[in-house]
């Protein structure tokens, strides 16, 4: 008979329920390094779909999601079922790299969601977080081209392990960690709202593209031609930028023109939150290296590349990582993979987008503190700005990052959760689960209106 070992321990319902209680003893537990209690300070009960319950009771409405993790929301049926019967199945939790009759099932549906039915590429597990997927990513495309620079751009977000902090645009984190990956060279990402090159429309994203290809061709660029671009066909942390069409288009033909490996990171865009089921999808091109996460696993730890077979240089064993097995994760992944295209979520997301952004336009002319509404399906930017200062040449008003998080904190109080990015964070995001209902975006737009007034903005 197996001895039963008894571990004590203080449970939290012994605990004065409230947020206050539970977030000094998270204070008291975890290093300074933790950020969302600081912006939404909660403890959480219990979640469902778009709703989350604070062991207060107060309710709120998700427009964050796992930042973005929960493409189905929290707690979905079909989800924690496929939870439940791998855990009765008798399948270990974990298996490295060996692989099992559901491995098998969500390796091919995957593969099936990628270009041309992912004929042409082949799947890599590398770990349980989207950065992991960078690095082996990163790796991969100087093992294959034999070269070491990497060209990233402006705005950027790739994760904060060293080799993709060093990819990624944010300054901040980067103080203070020394020799980062070397020869990457970072490049501008076009801006609907603020062009980098203070030309805007369609003449700045034509400077753009023609910048990019001018540096990869001119042998006095000082650039040395690179192993990989990597980027985000809409860029997340760094505001909820779309990259045109155009631009994107042309950066798939001069890399492969040079042999030089196009990565895009679809680790927040991917599975149908912009409403394609990649982001690149808009653009019609096919990138050598998908990154993905989030959503791939269906709320738990997954990362997971899509790699075109020429380009699939490894030998065995030279990139590892001990949870790129996670059964369960497999198993929520291929559950919510299935709901999406099932479902034609694609489809109502794009809708939902459309409409939502033509009323937080309507909004816009009553509170100029909107400076610009931009996105993809359900990953959306508000820029908020100082309309009381004089505009750049351009037309933009500069940017409020206090204001912003003056309104996501009268957001918290309104019940509604939603992040922010972007320059000086000036960008309220949403990202919110895909299967959201148009009468809980309606409630999103009623909190939203509370918070600009509860922080004190007079519509005009």
């Amino acid at each position: 008979m197996t001895d039963k070992v008894r571990i004590d321990t203080l449970s939290a319902h012994s605990l004065p329920q409230s947020n206050d209680t539970f977030l000094a003893r998270q204070a008291e537990f975890e290093s300074n390094v933790r950020s969302y209690p600081r912006k939404l300070p909660l403890a959480i009960a219990k979640a469902q779909g778009v709703w989350i319950t604070d062991v207060e009771n107060n309710q709120y409405l998700d427009c964050l999601a796992g930042a973005g993790t929960l493409a189905l929301g929290h707690n979905h049926p079909d989800v924690l079922q496929s939870i439940q019967s791998v855990i009765s199945s008798g399948l270990p939790l974990h298996t490295l790299d060996l692989t099992t009759p559901l491995k098998d099932e969500f390796s091919s549906y995957l593969l099936s969601l990628l270009p041309g039915q992912g004929k042409e590429y082949c799947l890599q597990f590398t770990g349980p977080s989207g950065a992991d997927a960078v690095e082996a990513a990163l790796k991969l495309a100087k093992k294959v081209t034999g070269r070491s620079g990497i060209i990233s751009f402006s705005g950027a977000y790739h994760g904060m392990t060293h080799g993709a902090l060093s990819v990624t645009g944010n300054l901040s984190p980067k103080e203070a960690v020394s020799n980062m990956m070397p020869e990457v060279q970072f490049m501008p990402y076009p801006h609907l709202y603020r062009c980098p090159l203070g030309i805007g429309g369609d003449a700045g994203v034509k400077a753009l593209t023609y910048y990019f290809e001018n540096l990869i061709n001119d042998v006095e660029s000082g650039v040395r031609k690179p192993a990989a671009v990597i980027l985000e066909a809409v860029q997340g942390e760094g505001g909820v930028n779309p990259a045109p069409v155009e631009w994107l288009q042309r950066i798939r033909k001069v890399t492969q023109e040079h042999g030089i490996l196009l990565i895009l990171d679809e680790v927040q865009a991917g599975f149908c939150r912009t409403g394609k089921l990649f982001a690149f999808e808009h653009a019609g091109i096919e990138p050598d290296i998908i990154v993905m996460s989030k959503a791939v696993g269906g709320g738990l730890p997954l990362a997971v590349l899509g790699i075109k077979k020429q380009f699939d240089a490894w030998a065995p064993g030279h990139h590892t990582g001990t949870f790129r097995g996670n059964q369960l994760a497999m198993a929520t992944g291929l559950t919510t993979l299935k709901i999406l295209k099932d479902k034609s979520v694609a489809d109502k997301v794009t809708a939902q987008g459309e409409w939502l952004k033509g009323k937080l336009a309507d909004l816009q002319k009553r509170y100029p503190v909107i400076g610009h509404v931009r996105g993809l399906g359900l990953m959306i930017g508000i820029e908020i700005v100082k309309p009381d200062e004089a505009q750049d040449h351009m037309g933009c008003y500069p940017a409020d990052g206090e204001l912003s998080a003056l309104l996501q904190k009268k957001c918290f109080e309104s019940g509604l959760i939603l992040e922010r990015g972007g320059r000086h964070g000036c960008v309220l995001r949403l990202l919110p689960s895909l299967l959201i209902t148009d009468e809980e975006l309606g409630i999103f737009l009623d909190k939203f209106e509370n918070a600009l007034l509860g922080a004190g903005i007079k519509p005009v």
